[in-house]
């Protein structure tokens, strides 16, 4: 849903009155009539009117945004990545404007990331879609903890912390079909060490993600490399910290497994 921002009116030129106004917001509200009908091709052009005739007006700065998002809803995602960044370098002293378009721009690299991604045989590709969409959402979601928008950023955010891991499990699992243990243990540190923390989104299950299949993947590792003592602290965080997971079952009979060899 696309909420009409309370941006700051710029003053437009004392020869104009209050009919300049007028005039614009009712041009907005007609153009906004075909965007609410998802005619998003159809609203551009008036949008466009609206900022060559109105320039000085609110409704100019509001326009400039529904033309980005009129390109987000045909996903014509580049485009709107370059508009929603050229707002924030034209608007910048325009706060509701830019906070807006920093959360849209973080869910449009995230709309960008390939659904192909998902299978298994798609996680050695390039990662860097993810990577973008993980730091525009975490950069958001530091600079407006606040933001009415910060619950459906911590959304995305779990979605692409999930993919993130899923991906460094993938190679650690690589690694151990070629008895690489050490390198198998990095990745899947990393993976904990990097993503495992959930301070942005504080009682959500943003932390859960995949936490759960790496410490049971790095407790795995472990008992292969005789590391008992790692295995067993391994085992046991998945208890302590994602007591809700289904991989508890499987972290308590690794540690049952341990008890009985001491």
């Amino acid at each position: 849903m696309v909420f009409l921002l309370a941006c700051e009116e710029t003053p437009e030129p004392k020869a104009a009155g209050l009919s300049y106004v007028a005039s614009a917001e009712k041009a907005y509200g007609e153009a906004m009539k075909e965007f609410n009908n998802h005619n998003w091709a159809e609203s551009q052009p008036l949008f466009t009117e609206i900022k060559r005739k109105y320039s000085y007006t609110k409704w100019a700065r509001l326009s400039e945004l529904r033309i980005a998002d009129a390109d987000f809803e045909q996903e014509k995602y580049a485009e709107a990545l370059r508009e929603y960044k050229a707002f924030i370098h034209d608007h910048r002293n325009d706060s509701d404007g830019i906070e807006y378009c920093r959360e849209r721009i973080a869910e449009t690299n995230y709309k960008q990331i390939s659904d192909s991604i998902l299978l298994p045989s798609a996680d050695e590709r390039d990662q860097s879609s993810i990577q973008d969409a993980y730091s525009d959402l975490t950069s958001f979601l530091k600079d407006y903890p606040k933001s009415k928008e910060s619950g459906h950023a911590c959304k995305l955010l779990y979605d692409v912390v999930s993919r993130l891991v899923r991906h460094e499990l993938y190679v650690a699992r690589f690694y151990l079909s070629r008895d690489n243990f050490e390198a198998a243990v990095l990745r899947v540190q990393y993976a904990i060490r990097n993503y495992g923390n959930n301070d942005l989104c504080p009682g959500s299950t943003a932390d859960f993600g995949m936490m759960p299949d790496a410490l049971i993947l790095l407790g795995e590792t472990y008992l292969r490399m005789h590391r008992w003592e790692d295995a067993r602290t391994a085992f046991q965080v998945v208890l302590d910290r994602y007591p809700d997971s289904e991989l508890t079952v499987q972290a308590k009979r690794y540690l049952a497994t341990l008890s009985k060899h001491g």
